[in-house]
């Protein structure tokens, strides 16, 4: 892949060599903050874009963001040296795709987590809330203190759906449950603090809590990581995070990033793409929970027979899963 990330500051020549010829496909990512390598949100992204490449031999521009300013700079760069497709990774883009995308009307703009009510431009949201029920259903029926965690990133709607579910999931369990929850922050530091999310979960710990579940990026490594050192549980989110701590991570709550960036640019690439709005859920295989070899110690077969249910139940109509209403 061609990668942009020291591009801003050197010559065109560097950055942008490697452009596509008048016609050809050429796609393109830019990703949130915490950067491609947060082993979670960001990270679900790339593999999307890996997997296009591998699949069809077409290169993908990608851009790493430092700082907010960046953004709305490299999607014009982008939009300009002609690329097909821009995918924006996180809500954080909104602005910067409404902006870039009213320049350039004849490229198209994906934008996850955020809704961009432009011609050219596809939103893609999902249902956090169904995966991360399931999730409170697992930490409920393993805990063995009556009480569990919840870490989360920025303080924003988006992170209060993924706890409202884990609340909702865990409460369909056990009706007095009682659940600790913390946030990290209010700025989008709050996605890359590895040691503020230990800190939490140990002070959560220190409560009685013996399953944590974080909905915060890079952050929730330190999470997982205090809940190895104590000898308690985690619960992983975005990616499967079960490999990090096998025997320790319960499960994680998947986010498909991967499929919906995959998706975009497949389907730009074959004419199918178009703009509006769209919501992945479990029907939609957009979420889920995971299952394999590195869990499978800690989600016992009755666990997993219980999930698979409710997750069918979700999917039918049968079982409710509260939405967030922001007030």
């Amino acid at each position: 892949m061609i990668s942009l990330r020291l591009s801003l500051a050197l010559p065109a020549a560097l950055g942008f060599a490697a452009l596509a010829a008048a016609g050809e496909f050429a796609p393109a990512i830019v990703y949130d903050f915490g950067g491609k390598f947060d082993r979670s949100f960001n990270q679900s992204a790339s593999e999307g874009a890996e997997r296009f490449k591998r699949d069809t031999g077409i290169a993908f521009r990608e851009f790493e963001i430092t700082n907010a300013a960046q953004r709305e700079q490299i999607m014009a760069q982008l939009a300009k040296r002609g690329s097909s497709i821009i995918v924006a990774v996180g809500f954080t883009q909104a602005s910067a795709v409404e902006k870039v995308a009213r320049q350039f009307p004849g490229v198209k703009f994906t934008i996850i987590d955020a809704v961009v009510d432009l011609p050219n431009v596809q939103s893609i949201n999902f249902r956090e809330q169904e995966s991360s029920y399931l999730c409170g259903m697992a930490a409920a029926l393993v805990s063995k203190t009556g009480k569990i965690g919840f870490v989360g990133g920025m303080d924003i709607p988006l992170i209060r759906k993924f706890a409202l579910g884990y609340v909702a999931g865990a409460r369909q369990v056990h009706p007095n449950i009682e659940v600790i929850q913390n946030m990290t922050g209010t700025t989008p530091a709050a996605w890359g603090d590895p040691t503020k999310g230990a800190e939490l979960a140990k002070s959560q710990f220190g409560r009685g809590v013996d399953v944590v579940f974080h909905a915060a990026g890079a952050t929730g490594i330190g999470v997982m990581q205090a809940a190895k050192d104590a000898g308690l549980l985690s619960i992983g989110c975005d990616s499967n995070q079960d490999y990090l701590h096998p025997g320790s991570v319960l499960t994680s709550a998947l986010k498909r990033v991967d499929v919906a960036v995959y998706k975009a640019f497949s389907d730009a690439k074959s004419g199918t793409w178009h703009a509006g709005q769209t919501v992945l859920g479990l029907a939609e295989n957009g979420v889920d929970y995971s299952y394999d070899e590195h869990n499978r110690a800690v989600l016992t077969p009755a666990m997993k027979q219980r999930l698979d249910q409710a997750r069918a139940d979700i999917i039918s109509g049968k079982l409710p899963v509260p939405e967030y209403r922001a007030q």
